[in-house]
């Protein structure tokens, strides 16, 4: 067997999962593929687990570790993690308190997958990135002068 039949294979299987879900769920229920695929495609969650994924780290830490994220949108990603279930919030009794962000088992769990889509991106950038200037310059023909 070739390493493209398993590969066809799995598409398949997840284009067949989707086709099935895509008919049968009443728009009041939210799907939970979906649902699970809004938080990890935020902006930020996963840069975020990418940061947690060595150690714990406290609030400033992940701030200097994702640099362009806001305090207000790091704190609301934050709750938003710790309510999914893919970090855990840790607070010591000194004076001031402070606060520790680790990774929770679930979150664990994420990072093997989290991995091959960091090696496909890694792997895939160029033409990605040839993609891009193919499209931009595309419609830059395309634009009145």
């Amino acid at each position: 067997m070739s390493q493209k039949e398993p590969l066809k294979s799995l598409s398949s299987q997840v284009v067949e999962a989707f086709e099935r879900r895509e008919g049968t769920e009443p728009r009041s229920r939210p799907c939970p593929v979906r649902d699970v695929f809004d938080r990890l495609g935020d902006k930020w969650t996963m840069l975020l687990i990418v940061a947690l994924a060595a150690r714990s780290r406290r609030f400033s830490e992940l701030q200097r570790a994702v640099p362009d994220i806001s305090k207000r949108m790091l704190t609301q990603t934050l709750r938003d993690l710790e309510r999914d279930g893919l970090i855990t919030r840790h607070v010591f009794p000194t004076k001031p308190p402070s606060v520790e962000y680790r990774l929770a088992p679930l979150g664990r769990s994420l990072l093997d997958p989290l991995s091959e889509l960091i090696n496909w991106a890694n792997q895939r950038y160029a033409e990605i990135s040839a993609a891009r200037r193919s499209y931009d310059d595309a419609i830059l023909a395309t634009e009145p002068q």
